[in-house]
């Protein structure tokens, strides 16, 4: 199938999918190959800080990722490329991409989205649900606690109709580690 490349889409795979922060002409679900949606990056700045680093999403080599894609109009792609070079390059932990993501319409088109870094000092890497949810539960950055982060995360895939199995195995973790710090 043939890739259209005339257009200009960005792929967002964790908050960008609800809170894009641009404008577009077009929003639709689209799956990215050969990447998965995964907490494993250290956040040093939103979610955490250097001394207790939070985790927030990135897309990580393995498998498949649902996710959404937007396509912004010619006239405002260097304005959205800024943007996201701004918000997603903090610490440069995510590399920018141009990569063939499938539409839900079938659609196969060319869309920037940031991978992460896996050579980084902030790449945590594949951690166990459990081991996520230790790191999340106490971390807070200038956004705000790491725990609102990910719930929020996960009740915004759910409206989406996406399923993350492991993300809601964090999400169990860390509801039941602080059930048992209320009982005890």
């Amino acid at each position: 199938m043939a890739v259209d490349m005339d257009e200009f889409w960005v792929f967002g795979y964790g908050s960008l999918m609800w809170n894009p922060g641009f404008r577009f002409e077009e929003k639709l679900t689209a799956r990215a190959f050969g990447y998965r949606r995964s907490l494993c990056v250290r956040s040093w700045v939103h979610r955490g800080t250097e001394t207790r680093p939070g985790l927030v999403l990135g897309l990580d080599y393995g498998g498949s990722c649902l996710g959404t894609a937007f396509r912004v109009a010619p006239a405002q792609k260097a304005e959205v490329i800024d943007y996201l070079r701004e918000r997603e390059l903090v610490t440069h932990v995510y590399r920018e991409r141009i990569m063939p993501v499938q539409l839900s319409n079938g659609r196969r088109v060319l869309a920037v989205t940031y991978v992460v870094d896996r050579c980084h000092v902030q790449y945590a890497g594949a951690l166990s649900a459990e081991e996520a949810a230790a790191v999340v539960a106490v971390a807070t950055g200038k956004s705000g606690p790491n725990r609102e982060y990910v719930l929020n995360t996960l009740e915004h895939l759910r409206e989406m109709g996406i399923r993350d199995h492991w993300l809601e195995e964090v999400v169990a973790r860390l509801t039941a580690g602080e059930a048992a710090s209320v009982r005890a």
